[in-house]
């Protein structure tokens, strides 16, 4: 890291660090929503059968993995992840095998905190998804301190810019002064006794303001937050990503977290930016499992009525989300079918009433799900 001038008044340098703050009246309002939007989502995945559960899971937890790497500009192979994760978890997937060994560690980590999320958190256990980030003991073409607590002298800084124009985000406590804060942190993570959003959002902060590791530090602060959040779903089964949804708003995502660091202890702007962001996150995971009950119900209406395996491929790519509109030369093309044979098989589904014209008229007719 080059040394530059040293900020001032990071939260870790006043008097009163760690002693988090905030304004419980201003949380009351956001953290019922998010319990109300919770317990909601928990309703809807039991009513899922055990095929469209797995399937759900699956999607949320690669999305997670992806979306978490995306944010540190790691770019991952969505059919690796989702790949690894079926087989950890015995879920049938038609999508491509390949096998990573990269990602595999990723897949190891995330199951870890998700699925022993009740477990102490300690220092060997850190180092253990350490160790599965940075398996070759390298970040990029540099070597790093691995699966144990940064060294060195100089300051961690978080830096943009380019040589000679760098601009200083945030520099974090001494190397020297990482264990002390650690243990101080693993601490309150075992023994705090506060809601699992609150010791999400705490604890996300919290560890990455400390920055105990040569790299990785947002990924693991995010698969802490993520730890406790599983403590309030069913079985620990994570149907939501907060990842993905920190990854789709990661300009606001840094400008809080610098705003945060560089203020007071009063967090409460921080709690109530993550707790928007997952709220939205089980919205989009609600409204996804809302269309998928939709699905099973439309399948469980038409179950006796006979139709070919062309019309169940493309009716499932619409509930699947079908980009753009469905017209009778996209058909032909998907199923490798003439025209002619495409229009009679979406005539048939429509006499059926299982597809209907959208009646947007022009020169070519385009269809939907009734």
């Amino acid at each position: 890291m080059r040394r530059t001038q040293r900020h001032s008044a990071y939260i870790w340098q006043r008097n009163d660090w760690p002693n988090f703050r905030w304004d419980a009246e201003a949380l009351l309002e956001p953290m019922s929503r998010l319990s109300r939007l919770h317990g909601l989502l928990n309703g809807r995945m039991s009513m899922l059968g055990f095929s469209e559960k797995n399937r759900s899971l699956l999607d949320a937890m690669t999305e997670e993995l992806i979306g978490s790497s995306e944010i540190e500009g790691v770019m991952l192979n969505p059919n690796s992840v989702r790949s690894s994760i079926a087989r950890r978890l015995g879920i049938e997937d038609d999508g491509l095998l390949v096998e990573d060994h990269y990602v595999e560690g990723l897949v190891d980590v995330m199951l870890d905190a998700v699925h022993k999320c009740k477990e102490s958190l300690t220092d060997e256990r850190l180092f253990g998804w350490h160790a599965a980030l940075f398996p070759l003991g390298r970040s990029g073409m540099h070597r790093i301190t691995v699966a144990d607590w940064r060294k060195g002298e100089e300051p961690m800084q978080v830096v943009s810019g380019a040589f000679g124009h760098e601009r200083v985000h945030y520099e974090a406590p001494a190397s020297s002064d990482v264990p002390e804060e650690m243990a101080r942190l693993i601490s309150w993570c075992n023994t705090a006794e506060l809601s699992s959003f609150i010791m999400a959002a705490v604890a996300h902060l919290w560890f990455v303001t400390i920055h105990p590791f040569d790299d990785g530090n947002g990924r693991i602060s995010r698969t802490i937050a993520d730890m406790f959040l599983a403590r309030l779903d069913v079985d620990s089964a994570r149907y939501y990503s907060m990842s993905a949804e920190i990854n789709r708003n990661k300009k606001a995502y840094y400008e809080i977290l610098e705003y945060t660091q560089k203020g007071n202890l009063d967090i409460t702007g921080w709690l109530l930016w993550f707790f928007d962001c997952l709220e939205k996150a089980i919205m989009r995971a609600s409204a996804v499992i809302e269309r998928t009950l939709e699905k099973a119900a439309y399948w469980d209406k038409f179950r006796e009525i006979d139709i070919n395996e062309r019309q169940r491929k493309v009716i499932n790519r619409l509930w699947d989300g079908f980009e753009g509109k469905l017209t009778s030369s996209k058909w032909a093309k998907m199923c490798s079918c003439s025209q002619n044979t495409a229009i009679r098989d979406i005539n048939d589904l429509i006499s059926k009433e299982m597809l209907r014209n959208s009646g947007e008229g022009g020169r070519t007719a385009s269809y939907l799900l009734p």
